[in-house]
């Protein structure tokens, strides 16, 4: 009982932490998305659509993706007519880069910069999209006929507030229902000691990332649950083990790169794209960018350290 108690306080105090930081942006772009400013976004980003093998109209894809969510993002799809290669490079694009604003606002709780996050997840974005358009030669069959979607009446003033407030706290609703639980389960695994056969087990990989193996849960968590839910475990572990701020940052390097990978993989199965494709790009990316910058950090770490015994010597 005494575990289930602290369990469900610290799944509390996490929602309340990330709920505050979450609803009002949340309330906010769902506003801004009824108004002219979403259409200035999607003006300036349309000259730029075709640099990446593109048409014009699919920066209203990229715009609700990374402003809202994946589900704004393939709503717009949806009406398109997409070949093989604009459809796989719209789906890499938002599966590196998408719900930016909240996704972000979350990784600073975490004490991560958020000029960090943006510029990982939108240069992961556009270098992916460069690379498949330049060195693809293949992908030109229609994949999905575009289909109709019924318009949405324009919405009074006091509709649009009521609606962005109800979208904001179904946000909050379903955190809570994911964060909660899993950490009345980390809370448990804890006080068992199952914690140490789990990072254990998780250990090669977090050794391969070169960060310390109770970095491991914190993985698991922002790889099946979201960068939101990895946030929400980072703090606590940033609290009560003392995660390094190199680990911090390598944990969330992967994380903004691949997170969540099993329903942000599977959304785009309607619109015919190769899943596995989709998969195996944002994990290899992310691993392999990962352990370059763990290489990279650890030496100029080592180069410092014999640095400073040679001047103490």
């Amino acid at each position: 009982m005494e575990t289930l108690k602290n369990g469900l306080k610290v799944g509390l105090l996490t929602s309340w932490k990330m709920g505050k930081i979450i609803f009002p942006i949340s309330f906010i772009l769902t506003i801004v998305k009824e108004t002219s400013l979403m259409d200035w976004f999607v003006n300036l980003l349309e000259p730029l659509m075709s640099f990446i093998g593109l048409k014009g109209d699919a920066a209203i894809v990229l715009v609700l993706g990374n402003v809202l969510n994946l589900y704004a993002a393939i709503g717009a799809m949806l009406p398109m007519d997409l070949t093989m290669k604009e459809a796989l490079i719209l789906a890499v694009m938002l599966s590196f880069s998408h719900n930016l604003f909240i996704e972000t606002s979350v990784a600073t709780a975490v004490g991560i910069r958020a000029s960090f996050v943006v510029f990982v997840r939108v240069g992961f974005a556009i270098i992916s999209a460069l690379c498949l358009h330049f060195f693809w030669p293949g992908g030109t069959e229609i994949v999905h006929k575009g289909i109709a979607v019924a318009e949405v009446a324009n919405i009074s003033g006091m509709e649009l507030i009521k609606t962005a407030i109800i979208a904001s706290a179904l946000g909050i609703y379903k955190l809570v229902i994911i964060v909660i639980p899993l950490m009345v389960v980390i809370q448990f695994a804890k006080d068992l000691g199952w914690m140490n056969y789990i990072t254990k087990f998780l250990s090669p990989f977090t050794k391969l990332l070169g960060v310390e193996s109770k970095a491991g849960v914190t993985l698991a968590a922002g790889l099946f649950f979201g960068l939101a839910f990895g946030a929400g475990v980072m703090i606590q572990a940033v609290k009560e083990d003392g995660v390094s701020k190199k680990d911090l940052y390598l944990v969330f390097l992967f994380l903004v790169a691949c997170h969540a990978v099993i329903e942000d993989t599977l959304i785009f199965i309607p619109l015919g794209i190769p899943v596995w494709y989709l998969f195996a790009i944002r994990f290899f990316v992310a691993l392999i960018v990962t352990c370059f910058v763990a290489r990279i950090i650890g030496k100029v770490s080592k180069k410092s350290e014999t640095s400073l015994n040679a001047e103490m010597k």
